[in-house]
């Protein structure tokens, strides 16, 4: 691990509309990341290119679909090859909503957690970047969640109870809830705080006292 930095690695997750994707562009773009070798990915964009090469869906608008589009597998190949990345390179700053579980009980990586407190915030944010309109978005940010969340809670019920319950970082009566503040080593609030301010709490983070 370098000399210079507390973690080795990084992950960001945050639902829909939360700043997630604008923070990793934010890290990509500095200095203190960009001239020291590290390398940003964005799973959403990542699987939406494969989902569109594949032709696994029918595109509405410029909206972001669910994992219910891909064959368990796949998640799973896609997932645990960022959990291999984390245990066993550096440098790596990793975006997506599964990221944080991922890295799970892997020393070395700082997991931020982006929330946006508030509704209308993150409605608006999804609004602009997809170009749809608010009932379009709720709806889609929704259905996602749901969505999401179930396929997962299914498919990694058994590393939910290795990776969370078993070490105590909750209880088995918790359910079962990828985006838990406890989860993270850090949790920003992009309705309180601006890029600016964001982006400074992980460099703050990342540095060795």
């Amino acid at each position: 691990m370098s000399k210079k930095y507390a973690y080795k690695n990084i992950t960001i997750s945050g639902l829909p509309g939360s700043g997630s994707t604008t923070l990793l562009k934010l890290l990509k773009a500095h200095n203190e990341f960009k001239f020291a070798g590290w390398t940003g990915f964005n799973g959403g964009e990542f699987m939406r290119a494969y989902a569109k090469e594949k032709g696994l869906f029918k595109e509405k608008g410029n909206l972001h679909h669910s994992a219910m589009h891909y064959e368990d597998d796949f998640d799973r190949e896609v997932d645990m090859g960022m959990r291999e990345k984390l245990r066993n390179e550096e440098h790596w700053i990793l975006e997506s909503w599964l990221s944080g579980f991922m890295a799970q009980q892997i020393p070395g990586t700082l997991k931020i957690l982006i929330e946006c407190s508030d509704k209308a915030v993150k409605v608006d944010r999804v609004v602009n970047r997809d170009g749809v309109t608010p009932d379009e978005a709720i709806e889609n940010m929704h259905n996602r969640y749901v969505e999401n969340l179930t396929k997962w809670a299914r498919m990694y019920k058994n590393e939910w109870h290795e990776w969370v319950v078993k070490p105590g970082t909750l209880t088995a009566e918790d359910p079962i809830d990828f985006w838990r503040p406890e989860l993270y080593d850090v949790v920003i609030d992009t309705y309180s705080h601006n890029q600016q301010e964001t982006l400074q709490t992980v460099l703050d983070a990342i540095k060795k006292k």
